[in-house]
This record gives structure tokens, sequence and C-alpha cells, in this order.
């Protein structure tokens, strides 16, 4: 059962995310102090800061029927709208994938697409293995070479077999020699990798021993990882009045499920890093850390094979315009560009006027405004292509 979730409650203009039945992280009926919202001094620091209040004395009105989904507020701030049509710089997308584009058409559809915006390669992040990055790789490699990198999975099945981190590091050589060159994204959220869900105490991490033979075939044929670990933050939080991002990303919440907390994922990610420092990794959607760039940055000076890429987290630099362009200076070689979110000429271009622009107040995917971070060129540079062509393995 969905309850109705309107932008205000008792017509005090409260911002609610959805609740559901029978939900752990369901949105609490009232407020702590069991009064009104608006009487709740965490509340009130959360949604206004050191003003204490709106400065307004609310009263009911019309938008008190308004949902909380629908809600696209109209700016009224006039700023510029700088329009960039193409890269600065020729760039290599180091995160997408074969949903993108399933048929040859589609692919060429994409190619068209990616001339017009100026991206030079798309790496496919395809997670297959067997006879479906088989397929893959003849849709893709074949029809437009040189336009595309394919990177495969690892093995998922038979995990506990004593013989599985041979029969995974012989299906990642396989795959090397069916044109794969980099793995991932491999993807764990805390229930680990493979086809079947295992106990807790059984889970495929990173970190696992199981696979240290494949990661150290991968720093053997120099074949990048893309790593997916843990998620947003967010997610460990509850489905209240003070989640952070709104509905559309409530379905990501691991809030009391049966996984590790952010934090002891993130632990495994860098666990796993130290472990193959022969191999060189990439944590994507900057490493679910870009909340908080400079505890980020303290993890790239503990581990120089660790790189990041930007996909999807253009909400997190965009957010916090003068930190981001200092880590993105600071680390500009560690960073590398990539979307995450399918292959649409407008998404491409918006992320160009961010990195490229000093427009602000831009909109955004999750009602947070963005801010042009005008990079350098030699930063904007090492983003788009620089970076990848130095990891990206050519032969």
């Amino acid at each position: 059962m969905r309850f109705p979730v309107l932008l205000s409650l008792a017509a005090f203009g409260v911002f609610v995310a959805p609740a559901f039945a029978q939900s752990p992280a369901a949105t609490p009926a009232k407020p702590a102090n069991g009064g009104r919202w608006d009487e709740d001094p965490a509340w009130n620091e959360m949604r206004y800061g050191a003003w204490g209040g709106p400065g307004v004395d609310p009263t009911p009105g019309p938008m008190d029927a308004i949902l909380l989904r629908d809600y696209a507020p109209r700016s009224s701030v006039v700023a510029p709208e700088t329009v960039v049509p193409r890269a600065k710089f020729p760039a290599i997308d180091v995160h997408s994938h074969a949903n993108n584009a399933r048929t040859p058409a589609e692919v060429a559809e994409w190619v068209k697409t990616m001339d017009e915006v100026g991206i030079e390669i798309s790496v496919v992040l395809t997670s297959a293995t067997g006879e479906a990055f088989d397929r893959l790789a003849d849709l893709y490699l074949k029809s437009f070479p040189g336009r595309f990198q394919l990177y495969c999975g690892v093995l998922g099945t038979d995990l506990d077999h004593p013989e599985y981190p041979a029969r995974a590091a012989a299906e990642l050589e396989r795959c090397y020699r069916k044109g794969a060159r980099g793995v991932g994204e491999l993807s764990d959220k805390g229930w680990g990798y493979g086809a079947v869900r295992a106990p807790r105490d059984r889970r495929l991490h990173p970190d696992d021993p199981r696979l240290d033979l494949f990661f150290e075939k991968c720093a053997d044929l120099k074949l990048p990882v893309n790593v997916h670990v843990s998620d947003h933050p967010s997610n460990w939080t509850p489905l209240d009045v003070f989640q952070e991002r709104t509905p559309a990303y409530q379905h990501f919440n691991q809030l009391n499920q049966d996984v590790p907390s952010y934090e002891e994922l993130l632990a495994i990610r860098d666990r796993a890093v130290a472990r193959h420092p022969r191999t060189t990794f990439i944590a994507c959607h900057l490493g679910n850390q870009g909340n908080d760039l400079a505890a980020l940055g303290r993890v790239l000076d503990r581990l120089p094979n660790l790189y990041l890429d930007i996909s999807a987290r253009d909400y997190e630099v965009g957010r916090t315009p003068r930190a981001a362009v200092k880590f993105l200076t600071k680390y500009a070689d560690r960073v590398l560009f990539g979307t995450d979110m399918g292959r649409a000429q407008r998404m491409y271009q918006a992320w160009w006027r961010l990195f490229e622009s000093a427009d602000e107040y831009m909109p955004g995917r999750v009602w947070w405004r963005y801010y042009g971070l005008e990079l350098s060129d030699p930063a904007l540079e090492k983003l788009y292509r620089g970076n990848a062509r130095k990891l990206m393995n050519w032969q």
C-alpha cells in the first residue's frame, strides 16, 4: 500500500519522502517530540540552518495537495546559460553500458551522437562473461573499430568450488582474447558478487582471497578494473523527512537490509585495492564519496593504484563547485570522465556545461542546483581523455 506524500504536513511546508507500509525505513508519522515538525529543533536546524525559520508565517493553501514526486519549481533566477555543443577536448567516456545500444542500428546512432558532441571513444562496461560477452564483442568491436572498448565481468557461479579462482582467471584471459580491455563494472553494494545471494559470511566481496588470482591476472594483462563498491551514503539513512535524495532514489535504500554498512563497504574496497598493488582499480561514481572530497582525497593519497571515474556524480561536484575544482585540480591525474546516463546528445552537453562554464544555479537531477566548475585546460584535458589514455589497454 502506498501512502500519498504531500509537499506539506499540516500546512507547514514540510518536505517529506514517500512512506511504504511495512518498510523498516518508512517515514515516521510524527516528529520525535510528538508535536509538529516546525516545533522540532532538529528539523528546523536541518531545514533552515542558522536562520531558524522561513521568515514568514506559513498558512494553508493549494500547494498542500502537491505530491513531492511532482514538485518541479521553476526558478526566478536570471543567470547566463552557456551552450557547449562539443567537448573542448576529444573525450573518452569510461563509463557506459551495453543497454545504450542493442542493435547495429542503435550502435550507429550512438556513434553519430558521439561524433556530434566530441566523444572519441566509449568504454562499455558489460559485466558479462561467456557467450554474452562474445555477442557484445561482435556487436560493438566489429562494426565500429576504434570507437568502443569493452570490459568483461567475473564469473558468478560455483564461487565456493576449489577451482573457482582458476576458472575465473581462465575466463578473464579468454575474454581478453575476444577483445576485453578491462573488467567491470563489478558492483558490490553489500551482497557481493555472484548470480545467487549468498549467506553473509560466504559473500564474494572484492577483498576476498578467492579473487586474488583473478585480480593478479588483471595486472598481468594490464586490464583496469572498474569497481562499484558501496553506494551513495544517503542509501543507509532512513526514508524520512531528513532523507537527502528524492523519492526517485529510494529503491536503492539499504537501511536495515542484510548488508554491511556504508563505512564497512568502503573499507572492503580499500583493502582490495591495497591487496593488489599491481592492479589498476577505477572506483566509479567518485568512489561513492563525492559528498566528502577531503576524505576521498585521503584515500587517493593512501592508494596510488586507485583512480576514480566521475560518472553519475554530476550532482556532487555541481553542488560544491569550489571544493570540486580544488579536488579535480589537485588530483587531476586520478579522475576520469564517465557518464553512466545513456547516450542522449543533451546529456553529454550538460556535462560540458558543468565542467567548462561558470554558469550558476543550473537545473540538476536531484533538485540540487549546480554551479559550473570552469576547469582549467590542463585539468580538463586530463579529465576528458589524458588519464583514460594513460590507463587504457590498447593492445
